[in-house]
């Protein structure tokens, strides 16, 4: 009795954490859980069962996905559900490792690669993951649903992954030589990360192609934001600002690169997401407030409907015209801000089709310290796009060529190198042109050609 009511404080107790982000950096959410309305088990040989520890984890595992999951795969169904429960509690389990088997098998028939249990090990190494700072390459990863492979969402910018020119889309092929069929994200992230200095050998398939690429690693700290003031060629002002990822320093460092650029009198600017995997849910909408006065942001869709809408609050820092580079790195937190800047028709966006990523998972800690990963939601733009699979897509198409990326560097972005940002810096400049305009054009003047640009 005493476990039972364990059991169930721990269920309605435990924090929720949300993640947004794609394949292991994520940010979390503490928010409160409500309890479970569960049915009851039939029998009382089930009821008892749950009394022993691998079984209490079993049951809370399913607890919590039948009462959150949003099913975006088409695979669960509630009565087959039902008995998969009774099926694995009426069984005896020798200790964790028989019944972490059985979770995972569980989980499995979801088809849903973001629903996922996590050891006690795996469950620390996540959180060492929200903390901002761990031992690797520095590459984002994800599984893919129809595949099953390994994808490389995006590299970390400044990290050996980015200097050695790991490119997002790339498929991990091998580590060390091992083949990684049918491994899992925790199964790579465990063979990636080690010691600072070692080394790592990753086999990358891109275009048809293998290639080896060795890395060291190195400790990953990441700053998310990188700003300065570059001059067009026709002399205008331009602020650039580079957000790396939605981290917990995200709004604060954006908010001071606005306000620095305001300063030294930028005319407008160019936000760069690209490479962009997502973080933070809060930063993101904090930072679309920064841009946007009025508008709604962003709205989660749960499987009970449209349970949360997030607007602006008339808080932007500047109004001066505003471009935005996206490629197929940027995911998730960077889907949410560019649909709705683009939604709200306060940016226009240049560059490639995101990535797709705009499922929720929660993160709940379990009773003996492991932990799962569910999704719970989907997020919506503004006009009502899923972001999910459908990515954002750019106003203007603008990608770089093999022998660009061949020749590129880390330091030749937001340059005069850097052809995406050739491009969103002259839309930008037409912009700023056209405002001009429109000012200078006054009724009653023969200046009917700045009426016309």
């Amino acid at each position: 009795m005493v476990r039972s009511q364990r059991l169930r404080s721990l269920v309605r107790s435990t924090p929720l954490l949300l993640m947004l982000g794609v394949g292991g950096v994520v940010t979390a959410l503490g928010i409160s859980a409500p309890s479970l309305s569960l049915p009851s088990a039939s029998g009382g040989s089930i009821r008892g069962s749950i009394l022993d520890s691998p079984k209490e984890v079993i049951d809370q595992v399913w607890q919590i996905v039948y009462r959150d999951y949003l099913d975006s795969t088409g695979s669960y169904n509630e009565m087959t559900w039902r008995q998969l429960r009774s099926n694995l509690l009426s069984k005896s389990y020798g200790g964790s490792v028989e019944s972490y088997e059985a979770i995972r098998g569980m989980l499995a028939s979801l088809n849903d690669p973001y629903t996922r249990f996590l050891d006690p090990k795996e469950f620390k190494e996540m959180q060492i993951d929200t903390s901002g700072e761990l031992m690797g390459v520095g590459i984002q990863l994800s599984l893919d649903k129809d595949t099953k492979e390994l994808i490389v969402v995006s590299p970390i910018e400044g990290t050996p992954a980015f200097r050695a020119g790991v490119q997002p889309k790339d498929v991990i092929v091998s580590i060390d030589g091992a083949s990684t069929k049918g491994m899992t994200t925790e199964d790579a992230v465990k063979l990636i990360r080690g010691p600072e200095g070692t080394d790592v050998v990753l086999g990358l398939r891109r275009q048809g192609q293998v290639l080896n690429v060795p890395l060291k690693r190195a400790r990953i700290e990441i700053h998310a934001v990188k700003a300065k003031l570059n001059t067009a060629p026709n002399g205008r002002k331009v602020g650039y600002i580079r957000l790396k990822q939605f981290n917990a320093n995200a709004t604060r460092e954006m908010r001071a690169a606005i306000k620095d650029l305001e300063s030294q009198a930028a005319e407008g600017y160019v936000l760069d997401l690209r490479s962009n995997p997502g973080g933070l849910l809060e930063a993101s909408v904090d930072i679309a407030r920064q841009w946007l006065n009025e508008g709604t942001i962003v709205s989660t869709r749960t499987r009970e409907g449209i349970r949360d809408v997030r607007r602006a609050t008339g808080s932007a820092i500047t109004d001066k015209p505003l471009v935005v580079l996206i490629d197929q790195g940027s995911a998730s937190a960077s889907e949410i801000l560019s649909g709705a800047l683009q939604d709200n028709s306060r940016a226009q966006l240049v560059g490639q089709k995101t990535f797709g990523k705009g499922l929720v998972q929660a993160v709940r800690g379990l009773a003996d310290g492991s932990g799962l990963t569910v999704t719970i939601a989907k997020y919506l733009t503004p006009k009502g796009t899923d972001i999910h699979k459908n990515g954002i897509k750019p106003d203007i198409e603008a990608s770089m060529t093999e022998k660009e990326m061949k020749n590129f560097s880390v330091d030749d972005l937001g340059t005069q190198k850097d052809s995406q940002y050739r491009r969103a810096e002259g839309t930008l400049v037409r912009q700023l042109q056209k405002a001009q305009a429109v000012s200078t054009f006054q009724p009653g003047r023969a200046n009917l050609s700045y009426a016309l640009q």
